[in-house]
C-alpha cells in the first residue's frame, strides 16, 4: 500500500525539522481548539438545566443527557482516527466541528429527552473526529524534542475555552433563551471549522484491509493514563458533596485553584515533560496524582482538600502531555491519527468506567473511601508504568511500514 503526499506543500508544512515548534499552523491549530472547545464547554451547565426545565426531566435523564455523547465518541476513536491517516487531519477536525456545530443547533428543535439524546450521540461523533484530529495534527507540527511541549499548549487551548464557554452561556442564558443559547454556541463551532481549513493535511497512507482496530503502540501507555485520570474523575464528581462535610461553603475556589494551576503549569513548565523525558515526567505525575486524592481520603480534612488538590493540579498537569509524547515518538508519521484515536479512547474509558467504579465505591461506604480507591488506581498506574517502560515508546510489531511515497 502506497503512502501519499499532501497537496500544495502541507507535508514540509507538517515537519517542523528546523526545531520551531510556534507557526501559522501552530496557531491556527490553537485558535481552531479554543473556539470549538467555547462551543462545546458551554453546554456542560446549560444541558442539565434544559433536560430539568424544558424537557422536566430526572437526575438520571439530566445524568443520560450530558454523559451520552461520550459513548459515541468512544465507539468511533479507532475508526476516525484511520480516517485520519487515510484522508488527512483536516477533514477530521472540519467535517467534525460542522457535525458537531449541527447537533448543538438541534438541541433547540429538541421537544423529548430521545431526541435530545440522538443529537448528543451526533456531538460524539464530531468530537471524536475532532479531537482525534487536533490533537494528532499538535503532533504533526511538533519536532520530536518538543511534542511534550506541544501537548502541554495544545491543552490551555482547550481548558481555556471549557472554562471560558461556561460563563459566557450562563451570562447568555440569563439574558435570552435556550435557542439563542444553542445557536450560539454552534457558532463557535463551525468558527473551528473555519480556522480548520488552514490545518495542514498531514502525511496520509492506504491502510491494509487486515489493520487492527487499535493502534499496538499506544494500548500500554493509554492503559496507564487511563488509571492515572480515574483520581481526576473521583475529584471532580465527589469533591463539591465531600466538601459540605469537611467545612466548606463554596467549593468554587477549590475546584478554580485545580483550573488555575493547571493552566499555569502547562504554560510555565510546558518544557518540563521534554525536559524530564516521558518516564519520570509520568512517574511524577502518578505520585502527585495518587498522593493528592489518597490524602484527601485518609486525612479527611479541609487543609488536605487544599493541599491534595494543589498535588492533583501538578500531577495532572504533566501526565497527558508524557504518555501523548511517548506514543507519538514511537508512531510512523503516517500513523498517528490511529493511535490518537487509541490513545484518547483510554481517556474516555477512564471517565465512564472510573465514574462507575467511584461511584460505586461511594455507595457502598463514603466519599473518603472513593477517594483512597482512586488514588489506588493512580498506584496501579505507577506500577504498571514501571513493570511495562521498556514496551511504552516502543514500535509495536504490527506497526503498518508505509511504502515509498507515490509521485
Amino acid at each position: 500500500m502506497a503512502e501519499t503526499t499532501p497537496r500544495d506543500g502541507e507535508l514540509d508544512e507538517t515537519r517542523a525539522g528546523d526545531g520551531q515548534l510556534l507557526s501559522w499552523p501552530f496557531v491556527v491549530v490553537m485558535l481552531s481548539a479554543f473556539t470549538y472547545f467555547v462551543g462545546v464547554g458551554a453546554m456542560l451547565p446549560i444541558l442539565p438545566r434544559y433536560v430539568e426545565d424544558e424537557l422536566h426531566g430526572s437526575g438520571f435523564q439530566v445524568g443520560l443527557a450530558v454523559g451520552s455523547f461520550a459513548v459515541s465518541a468512544a465507539l468511533l476513536r479507532p475508526w476516525v482516527g484511520r480516517m485520519g491517516d487515510v484522508h488527512g487531519r483536516r477533514v477530521l477536525v472540519v467535517g467534525g466541528a460542522v457535525v458537531a456545530a449541527a447537533s448543538i443547533a438541534a438541541y433547540s428543535l429538541a421537544t423529548s429527552l430521545p431526541l435530545l439524546l440522538g443529537s448528543r450521540l451526533l456531538t460524539g461523533v464530531g468530537e471524536a473526529a475532532v479531537f482525534t484530529g487536533l490533537v494528532t495534527v499538535n503532533q504533526d507540527l511538533a519536532p520530536d524534542h518538543r511534542r511534550g511541549e506541544a501537548a502541554s499548549y495544545f491543552s490551555v487551548s482547550l481548558y481555556g475555552g471549557m472554562a471560558l464557554g461556561p460563563a459566557i452561556a450562563e451570562a447568555l442564558l440569563k439574558a435570552t433563551n435556550f435557542t439563542t443559547v444553542f445557536l450560539t454556541f454552534a457558532g463557535c463551532c463551525l468558527l473551528g471549522a473555519v480556522f480548520a481549513i488552514w490545518i495542514p493535511r498531514g502525511k496520509t497512507m492506504a491502510v491494509p484491509a487486515d489493520r487492527s482496530v487499535l493502534h499496538g503502540v499506544a494500548i500500554w501507555p493509554g492503559i496507564v493514563v487511563a488509571l492515572g485520570l480515574v483520581p481526576l474523575t473521583a475529584y471532580t464528581a465527589f469533591l463539591p458533596l465531600y466538601a459540605d462535610q469537611v467545612g466548606f461553603e463554596d467549593v468554587g475556589p477549590v475546584l478554580g485553584l485545580y483550573a488555575g494551576l493547571v493552566l499555569v503549569i502547562r504554560i510555565v513548565a510546558a518544557r518540563v515533560p521534554d525536559a524530564l523525558g516521558w518516564r519520570r515526567a509520568s512517574a511524577v505525575a502518578l505520585v502527585g496524582v495518587s498522593a493528592g486524592i489518597g490524602m484527601m481520603g485518609i486525612w479527611g480534612s479541609a487543609a488536605s482538600v487544599w493541599v491534595g488538590t494543589v498535588l492533583l493540579s501538578i500531577g495532572m498537569s504533566l501526565l497527558y502531555p508524557a504518555l501523548l509524547a511517548a506514543v507519538m515518538k514511537a508512531t510512523p508519521e503516517s500513523e498517528r491519527s490511529h493511535a490518537v484515536g487509541t490513545f484518547t479512547l483510554f481517556l474516555d474509558l477512564a471517565t465512564g468506567l472510573g465514574a462507575g467504579i467511584i461511584g460505586i465505591v461511594v455507595s457502598l461506604g463514603n466519599e473518603r473511601s472513593g477517594f483512597v480507591v482512586a488514588g489506588l488506581c493512580a498506584t496501579g498506574g505507577l506500577v504498571a508504568q514501571t513493570l511495562l517502560r521498556d514496551r511504552i515508546g516502543r514500535p509495536a510489531r504490527n506497526t503498518v511500514s508505509p511504502a515509498p511515497a507515490t509521485p
